[in-house]
């Protein structure tokens, strides 16, 4: 698939190096200089579209001015055929290339040929990436760092797909260990003081206090009747933890598909321990000389592992002695493993038993100590997981309305859930307000602006500029003016700054996911929308379309379209519909 930013720029190399070649060969530049010039965008189209550093950076094998060089390229140079219409010296002795009608007219080409498939690459190479995020403890509702991550993780594979990798989308449902012991206590006191009296049953002090536990209680007592009292504590409460997964994972998956996000695989952190790949991956890092016992439990030696890791990728030894590390306990003196156990078991399932050639996970940025200890441990089974795991680390979600933080939510008085924020406005909106920034930047979720019907909305502004242009195309194709190919259409006569604009806009896309995909930064896209919404509605305010004559009316429709379905993909590629009305 094309990328016409990048197939200019590869132009600008190869016919400065033909042009310095033709130069050499005459004698008026010195033959078999070896340069690595710099080819960058200015700022200022006054600079042209493209700029060579040639000149420059051959100065001191030619041992010659950079000026003179370039004049030798530039009398030199060959454009017949190509993207460039001009190429002009400016300042020490920069290559400015002015592109022309060839290059515009190729961008509405490409984005015809390649229609719903516009922007896609084979940068990945097929390479297999698994995509885990959200992973909340089904202990209670979604919050709004779900929120966040949900839409990160989904948009990530959406562009990673996009772009040539064979992605995977999977969520990891920690239903085993501490937090479901809790939770099961919990619904366990709920439903014996449901029973007994609240009096008379004291709740545990670090049990999970909110309303969900008692409508749990309830709804167990209504399924399972009084009897469960005269069962052991240990049977009772594994009837708790059950049931409270199986009414609260649906609603995981309920709100989550509201949402528009479908995993490949929901996978359970319990099926690690019962099928004893647990205890395995236990036993290999044991077999590798990286545990040890102490105080009956048995310890992982991640001081060795993170201080090895480290020195290898550039630490000195007297930074590495320095740090402050720590030990981690894989199984606890009662025989039971960890949860770092199992992390580190989970990933091992990713990277060996499953294949993946890369792991990416979407945490919060209160994970961040976990990160090394993990690659290290995973690098200790010889999975090379300093590579191979890949965590983007997710800072935290402020609501706001009226300018103040909103933590609760007016109807029901209780912190406010995923399925709360989608009763509140859309779906649309809240995938896109969570994917405006980078996962490595706070994010201020402003609710009133979310539901604004007007260009300071984003999402808004970008989703009228399509219905906008669906709305044009119907009205002049019922006065019979119809798109034309991009064969049909002459490209020089789109010459205005804002069609030349919009043409460099629309080319974008393809390097753009390039740049989400390398950055794991799938806000890209957002700010691409909005630049390319922008610059349509700059262009259609200025350039008149309706009355135009046949041929120019004809050029101005087809660029139309072309933002149309080019807006479509980008908004397809975040999870958010392209609305033909408004």
């Amino acid at each position: 698939m094309s990328n016409l930013i990048q197939a200019a720029k590869d132009q600008v190399a190869s016919l400065t190096q033909a042009a310095y070649e033709r130069a050499a060969a005459e004698g008026v530049l010195p033959a078999g200089a070896q340069v690595k010039a710099t080819i960058e965008i200015p700022k200022d189209v006054k600079n042209g579209d493209y700029a060579s550093s040639f000149a420059m950076a051959g100065a001191k094998a030619m041992h010659m001015a950079p000026r003179a060089i370039a004049q030798a390229i530039v009398d030199h140079m060959d454009l017949a055929g190509s993207f460039f219409d001009r190429v002009e010296i400016a300042g020490p002795g920069f290559l400015n290339f002015t592109l022309g009608a060839k290059w515009y007219g190729q961008v509405l080409a490409d984005i015809e040929a390649e229609g719903k498939d516009y922007g896609r690459s084979d940068e990945g190479r097929g390479e297999k990436i698994m995509v885990e995020f959200v992973s909340a403890n089904p202990t209670g509702p979604m919050h709004m760092g779900n929120a966040r991550g949900g839409v990160l993780g989904d948009s990530l594979a959406n562009v990673l797909e996009w772009t040539g990798y064979d992605t995977w989308k999977e969520f990891y449902v920690n239903d085993a260990g501490n937090q479901i012991a809790k939770f099961a206590k919990s619904i366990d006191a709920r439903y014996r003081q449901l029973l007994l009296g609240e009096g008379a049953v004291e709740f545990p002090e670090d049990g999970y206090h909110g309303d969900d536990i008692r409508e749990l209680a309830q709804g167990f007592r209504a399924r399972e009747g009084d009897g469960w009292l005269d069962r052991s504590e240990e049977e009772r409460q594994e009837a708790m933890a059950q049931y409270g997964l199986s009414v609260n994972i649906p609603r995981m998956k309920a709100d989550l598909k509201r949402y528009n996000i479908e995993y490949d695989q929901w996978f359970f952190e319990s099926e690690l321990h019962t099928s004893g790949y647990v205890e395995e991956t236990v036993g290999l890092l044991a077999e590798k000389g990286w545990t040890y016992e102490k105080d009956g439990a048995l310890w992982l030696n991640t001081t060795a592992l993170l201080k090895a890791k480290y020195l290898r990728e550039g630490k000195t030894q007297e930074q590495v002695d320095k740090l402050d590390l720590k030990d981690d306990v894989l199984r606890r003196h009662n025989g039971f493993y960890t949860y770092f156990a199992a992390d580190i078991a989970y990933h091992r399932n990713k990277l060996e038993k499953r294949g993946f050639d890369k792991a990416i996970n979407i945490w919060g940025a209160d994970h961040h100590g976990h990160v090394a200890r993990l690659q290290a441990a995973l690098d200790g089974l010889g999975l090379d997981g300093s590579h191979r795991l890949v965590v983007v680390l997710m800072q935290l979600v402020n609501l706001m309305q009226d300018g103040k933080p909103v933590r609760m939510s007016k109807r029901s008085g209780k912190a406010i859930a995923l399925h709360d924020l989608l009763d509140e406005i859309s779906v649309d909106a809240a995938r896109y307000f969570f994917n405006s920034r980078s996962a490595s930047t706070p994010l201020d979720f402003d609710l009133d602006l979310a539901v604004r019907q007007d260009s300071d909305n984003p999402v808004y502004y970008v989703q009228y500029a399509h219905a906008r242009i669906c709305s044009l195309l119907s009205r002049l194709a019922e006065e019979g003016d119809r798109v034309p190919s991009a064969a049909e259409v002459d490209a020089a006569l789109l010459s205005t700054a804002e069609e030349k604009a919009l043409l460099k806009t629309l080319s974008q896309l393809p390097e753009e996911l390039r740049l989400a995909s390398r950055d794991y930064d799938p806000s890209h896209v957002n700010r691409y929308l909005v630049d390319l919404a922008g610059d349509f509605h700059r262009f259609y305010n200025a350039c008149r379309i309706k009355g135009e004559a046949p041929a120019l009316l004809g050029a101005r429709l087809k660029l139309a379209d072309a933002v149309r379905a080019v807006l479509a993909v980008g908004l397809g590629i975040i999870g958010v519909s392209a609305p033909e009305k408004m």
